[in-house]
């Protein structure tokens, strides 16, 4: 379990690294930023890389609501939920600690958002709750019917991380300006504390809950309507 758990927090490290690293440090770049395209291909980078890197030891979650889609799926044991969740947020968070001080070696350098989700007027486009909600919930039941589909024994072996980490992709192309996407629970609380963003702490229950209820809502699709019956 140990080594499952280590795997874990170390693929959430490096996707929180990776994708809000290309935030906070490339996406506004004088004259050479990534912007929202280049941040979206990074959080997609970041999952297919270690998809195929630790994978194969814990699953390649690295998302608590993955896990839970999982598991209301009927792949993943309900009895590692939690420890699940907690290498997650642990991994998360210690990557926002490597991230903010890198980040401020920068003399003229200030947090500002520090690549947090938020509603209101803490979205990037100034979208309401209901919008950020309605999102974060579809996005991620889209994103679990993806894993699921791309895992299912009938699917092409060796290609899930492809697909996995392009879907990422897609899914912050489509809500950057909505909520700078989170469909990541653990991605979410690992910036938050940093942000200078007032109430971004108290936004985080939707990045929680919207995305915990698309992963199971996506999971109940899969295994309702769209799982082979063998």
């Amino acid at each position: 379990m140990l080594r499952r758990l280590s795997a874990e927090a170390f693929g959430t490290f490096w996707l929180v690294f990776g994708g809000c690293g290309s935030a906070v440090l490339a996406a506004g770049f004088p004259e050479l930023g990534i912007g929202f395209a280049g941040v979206a291909l990074a959080f997609g980078l970041t999952v297919l890389t270690m998809a195929y890197a630790v994978g194969p030891i814990s699953g390649g979650h690295f998302n608590p609501a993955v896990s839970l889609g999982l598991a209301v799926g009927g792949r993943f044991p309900w009895g590692e939920l939690i420890p699940y969740w907690v290498a997650q947020v642990v991994g998360g968070f210690v990557a926002a600690v490597v991230l903010y001080l890198i980040a401020s070696g920068k003399a003229d350098w200030v947090p500002g958002g520090f690549a947090s989700n938020g509603y209101g007027a803490n979205s990037p486009g100034g979208y309401g709750l209901g919008a950020a909600f309605l999102i974060e919930l579809v996005l991620t039941a889209g994103f679990v019917l993806v894993i699921l589909g791309s895992t299912a024994p009938a699917a092409a072996p060796g290609f899930a991380g492809i697909s996995i980490g392009l879907a990422l992709t897609l899914i912050h192309l489509v809500s950057i300006p909505v909520t700078n996407t989170s469909v990541n629970p653990a991605r979410s609380t690992a910036v938050a504390f940093f942000s200078q963003n007032p109430g971004t702490v108290g936004q985080l229950w939707l990045f929680w809950l919207a995305p915990l209820a698309g992963a199971a809502l996506g999971a109940l699709i899969w295994n309702g309507l769209l799982a082979r019956e063998d």
